[in-house]
């Protein structure tokens, strides 16, 4: 077969009882489990590939979205997009506070980040009570959409007391902001609080994460502190469901308390 596909070609079988569309997704699915779809590879056009293999265009698009559904491909729109063997899901660890650029280089992804938008504010009334922050203290306000080996994973929006970062909006961006934050400003976050919430993708964050508005998305609210005790950050980082996993460490000796909230209406 061409390249994009798996080696082993496909034959139809149209009186079988499986529907054709589940023979393709099968079919793909094998490639992957044998390797000989990498991740990253990207399919042929949906065009192209009905057409080598026989079936309708309807028929090809059940079996993707049955793929894409499973996680098993990622498709992007645009242009440049199309149909990609999905990269395995990135592991967040919130058993221990790392910024996510370390943890995507620990797993072995490249981390990447592209920066929307970095302002001094005063800022909205929420965000300054997590800051603790009183009068018009201003702060300052980082949003980027990160990445793990070029695909978009989460969008991060962060919040610092300006007061604590003076010269922030100077320094590279585009990298660990916790780094930054321990290296030129000895404010190193050691302890967090963080709430999750199942949201859907607006039309503004599908089209940062490349997903399709009304998709399931992960919120994740956090509120820093240093070793003094001092709030150091407040975040809100929406991250994709599709392609982030969120993992907690336990045991005896170090427990970690999760409590789910729910509204009783």
């Amino acid at each position: 077969m061409a390249r994009g596909l798996p080696t082993s070609p496909l034959v139809v079988h149209r009186r079988a009882a499986e529907p054709v569309h589940v023979q393709i997704a099968t079919w793909l699915r094998s490639g992957i489990a044998r390797g000989e779809l990498a991740p990253g590879d990207r399919l042929p056009g949906e065009r192209d590939l009905a057409e080598r293999l026989g079936v309708s265009r309807m028929t090809l698009r059940q079996a993707l979205s049955e793929l894409e559904s499973t996680g098993d491909l990622v498709r992007v729109a645009g242009r440049a997009g199309g149909a990609f063997v999905a990269e395995p899901l990135v592991e967040v660890d919130l058993t221990h506070l790392s910024g996510l650029t370390d943890q995507l280089r620990r797993a072995g992804r490249r981390a990447g980040a592209r920066v929307l938008l970095a302002r001094r504010l005063v800022p909205p009334s929420d965000v300054a009570l997590a800051l603790e922050l009183s009068g018009r203290a201003q702060a300052v306000e980082i949003v980027r959409v990160r990445s793990a080996n070029h695909l978009p994973v989460a969008l991060e929006t962060s919040w610092f007391p300006a007061r604590l970062v003076p010269g922030l909006l100077d320094q590279p961006l585009s990298g660990s902001l916790y780094a930054v934050l321990r290296k030129r400003y000895g404010h190193e976050p050691v302890s967090a609080v963080e709430r999750l919430t199942p949201v859907l993708a607006s039309d503004e964050l599908a089209a940062h994460l490349h997903v399709v508005p009304g998709s399931p998305l992960l919120r994740v609210e956090r509120v820093a502190r240093d070793a003094a005790g001092t709030v150091v950050e407040f975040a809100r980082d929406v991250f994709r469901s599709d392609r982030v996993e969120f993992v907690v460490h336990r045991s005896p000796d170090e427990p970690v308390t999760l409590r789910a909230v729910a509204d009783r209406g």
